[in-house]
């Protein structure tokens, strides 16, 4: 065999094997934002857990919230102040009646803490507004423990 024609055949390899080592750097690069995302997620949902210890509520599994919430707050950040999200957050502190028996009730003011929490921890350059939104809401201690 000439040298020629041996390095013509082993070129399929080297493109094979420098194809296989793109392919596992962007794997890498992918399985490492991931990673940074999950470890960011977590830190927020202590974040998130303490500051509603604080405030009296049960530790919840950091999992489930960063699970729910990700890193950037996820729904309840997308836009917290809009009227068709205000109107549905409305409507789910009712007396949970259907049709003409449905009626608003006095929300536990701790709800709104928690919400407002949500909005500290998440995505804070919306707290103002969101604050503005809630503070005409009349509540109360309507939550035994």
């Amino acid at each position: 065999m000439s040298p020629t024609r041996m390095a013509s055949e082993h070129k399929w390899i080297y493109i094979g094997s420098i194809v296989v080592l793109v392919a596992m750097m962007i794997i890498g690069l992918f399985t490492y934002k991931q990673q940074k995302a999950t470890s960011e997620a977590y830190g927020k949902a202590n974040q998130l857990n303490d500051a509603l210890a604080a405030q009296g509520f049960r530790f919840r599994d950091a999992g489930n919230i960063a699970d729910t919430l990700g890193t950037d707050g996820g729904p309840v950040c997308e836009d917290p102040n809009s009227a068709l999200k205000r109107g549905l957050w409305l409507v789910q502190m009712a007396n949970g009646a259907g049709g003409p028996g449905m009626r608003p009730v006095i929300a536990d003011g701790r709800i709104l803490r928690a919400g407002l929490e949500i909005i500290k921890v998440y995505c804070p350059e919306k707290l103002d507004a969101y604050q503005e939104k809630i503070e005409d809401l009349k509540t109360s201690d309507t939550v035994n423990d």
